[in-house]
């Protein structure tokens, strides 16, 4: 559902082409030949000024709510590749992701009760991971039922503020978790002041009220129109101006570019700070497993910053580069986007081996609910 495409409303010819958070004003096709503008004949329309009998040259628009998009774009929204590949992939992470992340949160909230600023950090990742993890059925019938949405109009709204809310959500909290792993292994004693469970609740907050103030827009705007021969679409198709356009370009520098250069910054001075201690005093193995976790973070966060969140990110502000400089004919990155959304949702699967590797209370209570899960079905057989 996220992006979306160029479209012109028209009451008899096809046009349009694949866009993304940009929009065409609809074409003038009603009643231009005579001059008209369209929003100025719905008025006359609606006062009885503009008729076929008074301006028998006018073709009026009887079904002005339906909009024609270009036979590729039909083409695609219907397609193997949006219709049955990417639900499939929804499907799994939805398996996957909705257990993990339920165990991670009960664990944090009901089995860890030292709330230390890192373990507040991933409750609320948690957190996100689980919210979204809930909506993806709506997404994966949305897809499944040929890019018709059954749901509402409210419903589509949600949806769509929801994704990109829980990807930045994410973004933020990553970021949040690296800056706090550094202050503890560079700063241990001058950050204990600092890194209160108080504060870190604050910051978690603040995270949720930057990522929901980024996604405002889109629950303001409305996301679902009747296209025909397809449906009615959820984001998938628009027709405003360039709002979308600048609005996600500023989204992915400030919610995921800058988050990046941060995080890169922290892990990498943690394994270098890391690596200096070592040197100095004598090797333990406790000190070595500290760095071998540290540097297994470090991929983890990495690897999901590259492959999760990066892609989508880039050609989303490629696109609306592209779309900001382009009036017609969109560009196939539409595709690679929605493919990259896709593989993006993984991170609610990936998520649970940061806190895994993050926090030693995460490791030994998820192993102790796990033998408690298991020791009625030995019992019973």
């Amino acid at each position: 559902m996220e992006g979306s495409h160029v479209l012109q409303e028209s009451c008899g010819s096809k046009s349009g082409s694949y866009g993304g958070p940009k929009s065409t004003q609809p074409a003038m096709t009603c009643g231009a030949q005579m001059g008209f503008h369209p929003q100025l004949i719905k008025v006359l329309q609606h006062f009885g000024k503009l008729s076929n009998s008074t301006h028998p040259n006018v073709e009026i628009c009887t079904v002005p709510n339906i909009f024609i998009i270009s036979d590729e774009s039909v083409d695609f929204l219907k397609g193997l590749l949006v219709t049955r590949i990417m639900p499939s992939f929804y499907i799994i992470f939805l398996f996957i992701g909705l257990p993990l992340n339920a165990l991670a949160f009960v664990t944090f909230t009901c089995k860890i009760r030292e709330k230390k600023p890192a373990v507040i950090y991933m409750t609320h990742l948690a957190c996100v991971d689980l919210l979204f993890t809930l909506l993806l059925p709506l997404k994966i019938h949305y897809q499944m039922n040929a890019s018709d949405w059954v749901f509402g109009e409210a419903a589509c709204r949600l949806i769509t503020a929801a994704y990109y809310c829980y990807m930045y959500c994410s973004i933020l909290l990553m970021m949040c978790m690296s800056l706090d792993r550094l202050l503890a292994v560079a700063f241990p004693i001058a950050s204990l002041t600092w890194r209160s469970s108080r504060k870190a609740t604050c910051i978690c907050i603040l995270v949720w009220l930057l990522a929901l103030a980024g996604t405002m827009p889109l629950l303001l705007e409305r996301q679902t129109l009747n296209i025909e021969d397809v449906g009615v679409t959820c984001h998938d198709v628009q027709y405003r101006t360039q709002l979308y356009a600048y609005q996600f370009s500023i989204l992915s520098c400030l919610y995921f570019f800058l988050p990046l250069v941060v995080t890169l910054v922290s892990y990498s001075t943690i394994i270098y700070v890391l690596s200096v201690k070592s040197n100095s005093f004598a090797t333990s193995s406790s000190s070595s497993d500290i760095r071998r976790r540290a540097v297994i973070m470090t991929s983890a966060v990495l690897t999901e910053f590259l492959t999760c969140f990066a892609p989508t990110n880039g050609i989303l502000l490629y696109h609306c580069v592209y779309l900001a400089t382009e009036s017609h004919s969109g560009d196939s990155s539409y595709i690679a986007y929605l493919l990259s959304v896709c593989v993006g949702s993984s991170s609610v699967f990936l998520d649970p081996l940061l806190y895994y590797y993050g926090s030693s209370h995460f490791r030994k209570n998820f192993w102790i609910l796990i033998s408690a899960a298991q020791t009625p079905l030995i019992s019973s057989q």
